[in-house]
């Protein structure tokens, strides 16, 4: 690795491809989770590169490589949701205080059970931008509320209201698959209650 980041330091484009190769499976799963389709997810990824490319004399090896560049990446999108932040979707807004009666015990360690990694990936792309990636930020990549507000430019209250927003839209939206998938689920009763 450190023969072929001198390389790339040094202009070499084969270096810069392979490098490219190297990093893409891992960068563009980070970029996917933050994006709706994988040509944005893909766009991200390029400009994301291209800054590791340009701060690889920046690059410490006492760090790993795959960390600093994720980093990178990482930054590259949230630079992006930045100057986008004008366009964003709406929210729709849903006070989850005010629910009608739970008419059906859900189980969601059983929904995680029975949904695949791509399926869940889908949900929480259906979320609003914004609670998508304090989502993303706080429950995948392990930021702080803190480091989120710093990113996002957003209070640390704002970031706990998304992530909170976004955790109850994924349960109900898990519920509403369980549902769908599982006829067998019948409303609560008494004698079904547990």
């Amino acid at each position: 690795m450190k023969k072929l980041l001198q390389d790339c330091k040094a202009g070499k484009r084969k270096a810069q491809y392979q490098l490219y190769r190297e990093c893409f499976p891992y960068l563009m799963g980070v970029c996917y989770r933050y994006q709706k389709n994988e040509v944005d997810a893909a766009a991200i990824l390029n400009a994301g590169f291209l800054k590791i490319l340009t701060n690889l004399d920046k690059y410490r090896p006492e760090v790993p490589f795959e960390a600093w560049s994720k980093r990178i990446v990482i930054n590259t999108i949230i630079d992006e949701f930045r100057k986008n932040r004008k366009v964003r979707e709406l929210i729709d807004y849903k006070d989850f205080s005010e629910t009608d009666s739970f008419e059906e015990l859900i189980n969601f360690n059983e929904a995680a059970e029975q949904f695949e990694a791509e399926e869940l990936e889908s949900l929480i792309k259906k979320l609003p931008p914004v609670s998508q990636k304090v989502f993303n930020l706080y429950a995948i990549d392990g930021y702080k509320h803190k480091e989120i507000s710093a990113l996002l430019a957003i209070s640390e209250g704002t970031s706990k209201w998304h992530l909170s927003f976004a955790r109850k839209k994924l349960q109900e939206m898990l519920g509403e698959m369980m549902k769908s998938d599982k006829p067998y689920l019948a409303p609560n009763t008494d004698q079904n209650k547990y």
